[in-house]
């Protein structure tokens, strides 16, 4: 067989039946022959996303798997690359190389060279007989411990060469995991049951471990508050009476409270890596215990009492036996599940006017109200965008299962949330899958709207269109006070119907609900809808001080 013909049959073997590409690449075609469908991406950062989003929802099993050409295929992917990088998604990147002749010299763009500070693991196709073990080497890398992509380099000169390579001797990379060590789990267990007000933060890992059942049993035994990461927002139901919501950027205003009322702050499943947008900030000298699957993330960013190195679900499950006996039948009190309802009625109440807004232009508040009112969660899968998007979005919207919002916002770029989307829809086809963006967004991977409607995958683009750069008017005052910097303009339903997609566009916020629901019916008839809808110049951001208040 063939080099690209072993990789298709690999790739068989490990559960994968889709391939996000964009050629030319050899590959392609030995994928398409081995039965593997092919989704051409228009741009290879928005393919390399739609990659990252089937992963985060097929949950890495199987892995997303994006193909792309040496030269500007491999050039173009970089930022996706990036992005899954640091959301340690397990991507599998199959990248054209050039002929190995020609690799070496100057100036030409090495993937393997170029890539390696954004991949988990690379490695070059220089021995074509050793294609099996190298492809095992690269499932065994997204698979096991913390995830993130892996890239096998294939030289364009290699992909045709015949090996004596059967891929029925194959056997898919079976995951592995360890518990935690013994004495740091009873340390832990006495420390939580101790604290007169302990807090959880849960982050993504609990989606990769599956262990959403473990982190609900052991809030519930603590009656111990849940606030999420950016990245882990529906690790944990917010429609539980211990669900704070997420933190990071934005906090919900009970999430606030607890984050600073708290005396013991317990991570779980995140690395804790400082950053402004997707982990929450902790109070100075707020006690902490730390669970990861990665030791380089203990110690990392905080001092911390305890760190326990291990997986999520079996952590948690050892810290709930471990808290069970030590409680010895005892159960606290819901009081603080009381306490976590008054505080977050109150900050809805704060906000009410702007989630019920009249208003024309519409308050992109409004649009986010009323898709929570006629779209269960339960039966939904949603993203949001860099910038307002994002930060209106993500403390209202209530996430209730896993993976039922795609949370991000380490190293990401304006209009990752479509290509997300799209990828999410191919691992959940029966889930409705919709993402929100800003105008801004639309403009940097918008056409990628028409690879969903040409790939027959139907999702719902919801384009909030405010004409401007919102989140930079304080950054860029003088420029657009001179030179109107700041101004966007288009007609982004027009260009949806163009594309061949259902559109509508809506100024009147009485028909947003109806309009969501349109475009439901319409994705439900197999067909992608955008809705475009006219809203006002509010700025996500005012989260940060509104929240609290």
């Amino acid at each position: 067989m063939q080099v690209m013909q072993v990789i298709a049959e690999i790739l068989k073997r490990e559960g994968v039946s889709t391939l996000f590409c964009f050629p030319t690449t050899p590959i392609i075609e030995a994928a398409a022959a081995a039965g593997i469908k092919p989704v051409v991406c228009r741009q290879e950062r928005a393919g390399v996303h739609m990659a990252d989003g089937f992963a985060r929802v097929s949950n890495g099993r199987p892995p997303g798997v994006f193909a792309m050409q040496y030269g500007p295929g491999a050039e173009n992917a970089f930022a996706g690359v990036a992005t899954a990088f640091s959301d340690s998604t397990p991507v599998v990147f199959l990248p054209l190389g050039h002929p190995r002749e020609t690799a070496q010299l100057f100036p030409m763009f090495k993937t393997s060279r170029t890539y390696a500070s954004i991949a988990k693991s690379i490695e070059e196709v220089q021995l074509p007989h050793e294609i099996g073990n190298i492809m095992r080497r690269a499932f065994a890398q997204v698979k096991i411990g913390r995830s993130g992509p892996v890239m096998v380099e294939v030289p364009a000169d290699v992909t045709g060469i015949e090996v004596e390579v059967d891929p029925a001797n194959y056997h898919p990379v079976r995951p592995t995991r360890s518990a935690g060590d013994a004495r740091d789990i009873d340390d832990a267990a006495k420390m939580l049951i101790e604290a007169s007000c302990p807090m959880i933060l849960a982050g993504q890992g609990i989606f990769y471990a599956e262990a959403t059942p473990e982190l609900v049993a052991l809030a519930e035994l603590l009656q111990a508050p849940v606030m999420t990461t950016v990245d882990g927002k529906s690790a944990f139901p917010e429609d539980h009476a211990l669900a704070l919501g997420p933190g990071g950027g934005s906090f919900t205003g009970h999430g606030r409270q607890f984050l600073h009322k708290s005396d013991l702050v317990f991570a779980v499943g995140t690395s804790l890596t400082r950053h402004g947008v997707t982990t929450p900030v902790l109070p100075a000298g707020k006690k902490m215990i730390h669970a990861t699957n990665d030791s380089r993330d203990l110690y990392k960013s905080c001092a911390i009492e305890i760190g326990i190195l291990g997986d999520a679900k079996l952590v948690l499950a050892q810290l709930a036996e471990a808290v069970k006996d030590r409680l010895g039948g005892r159960v606290r009190g819901n009081a603080t599940a009381r306490e976590v309802a008054e505080h977050r009625e109150a900050w809805l109440a704060r906000w009410h006017a702007k989630l019920h807004s009249n208003e024309r232009p519409i308050n992109p508040y409004r649009v986010i109200s009323e898709f929570m009112r006629v779209i269960d969660p339960a039966q939904a899968i949603v993203t949001h965008d860099s910038g307002s998007p994002r930060e209106q979005l993500h403390p209202f919207y209530r996430a209730t299962r896993p993976r039922s919002y795609l949370g991000w916002g380490k190293s990401h770029q304006l209009g990752t949330g479509l290509g997300l989307v799209i990828g999410a829809k191919v691992a959940a086809p029966d889930k409705f899958c919709a993402n929100f963006m800003g105008d801004a967004a639309f403009g940097m991977t918008g056409l990628d709207f028409e690879t969903a409607v040409r790939c027959g995958i139907p999702i719902t683009t919801i384009v909030l269109n405010n004409s401007t750069m919102a989140i930079e008017t304080h950054a860029m005052q003088l420029s657009h006070n001179r030179y109107r910097a700041r101004d966007l303009g288009g007609n982004y339903a027009n260009i949806g119907r163009d594309l061949g997609g259902w559109s509508e566009r809506v100024e009147d916020p009485s028909q947003i609900g109806d309009a969501i629901l349109r475009a439901r019916r319409q994705n439900d008839e197999g067909r992608a809808a955008l809705l475009e809808f006219i809203t006002s110049q509010e700025q996500g951001f005012s989260h940060r001080r509104g929240a609290a208040e």
